[in-house]
């Protein structure tokens, strides 16, 4: 556990590194400005990309006081009952419309950079407690006839029974750290890893999962794929995921 932490701790100080190259940059330009005494043109700020992981598949993205993390992923399933909108790869794709190469603890941290604090996974005992975070607002963008399409994550999921689309955004639920017995000091195995990182229904290893209580039992399942709005199946989708911070007044 201590070995993570410290692997954990190292990674956001480099990254933070960067972040804080990209914050005294932006400060630099202010000031130049104003000691000239002139008014120049407000520029958008410099889009700055900083890719996590191994597999590069997660970007974390900053332009100016703004984050957002984005995944690379494909169309996996078009039709059926979901329990997770996005799966890490070799793992859940029966379940869920999108499919990633990702490591979930790099998806954490990315989050955490952006401003996300993870909350609480699903409580079931001693009694029921939903899932709780920071709120996290999730686009979906691809390609269709040579235009960029982008659409609320929200329409690629709907009621079974109602057809009206996925209710609310997600929460950043944070998953769980699971210490290897044999081996005290490896890595934990972070829970979502299983391929629970964003979900449509309650998991105790949830990394995104859905503000209310909803179980995972087959006859509470009420979701499913909005099949006519999901593109061909391998299509490359990528999840825009933008933490809805509350500016403190």
């Amino acid at each position: 556990m201590r070995l993570y932490r410290y692997t954990f701790f190292f990674a956001a100080i480099c990254i933070a590194a960067v972040l804080g190259c990209v914050a005294n940059s932006d400060e630099r330009q202010s000031t130049a400005a104003q000691d000239s005494g002139e008014k120049k043109e407000v520029k958008p700020a410099e889009t700055k990309k900083v890719e996590m992981g191994k597999q590069k598949n997660i970007i974390l993205e900053i332009q100016g006081d703004k984050r957002r993390v984005l995944i690379k992923s494909e169309v996996c399933l078009r039709e059926g009952l979901l329990e997770q909108l996005l799966t890490k790869k070799g793992t859940k794709t029966h379940e869920a419309v999108l499919v990633a190469d990702i490591d979930g603890r790099d998806l954490h941290l990315a989050l955490t950079l952006a401003g996300a604090e993870p909350g609480k996974v699903v409580q079931f005992r001693p009694k029921l407690v939903p899932p709780s975070g920071t709120a996290i607002k999730i686009t979906l963008e691809y390609e269709a006839k040579g235009k960029t399409v982008r659409v609320p994550a929200q329409q690629w999921i709907r009621n079974l029974k109602s057809k009206k689309d996925f209710p609310t955004d997600w929460v950043f639920a944070g998953s769980t750290l699971f210490p290897d017995p044999q081996n005290p000091k490896a890595l934990p195995f972070y829970g979502a890893n299983h391929g629970d990182m964003i979900c449509v229904v309650n998991f105790e290893t949830s990394l995104l999962d859905v503000p209310f209580l909803n179980t995972k039992d087959n006859d509470d399942l009420v979701y499913e794929a909005n099949t006519e709005r999901i593109p061909a199946l391998k299509t490359p989708v990528t999840l825009i995921l933008e933490p809805v911070i509350d500016k403190k007044k």
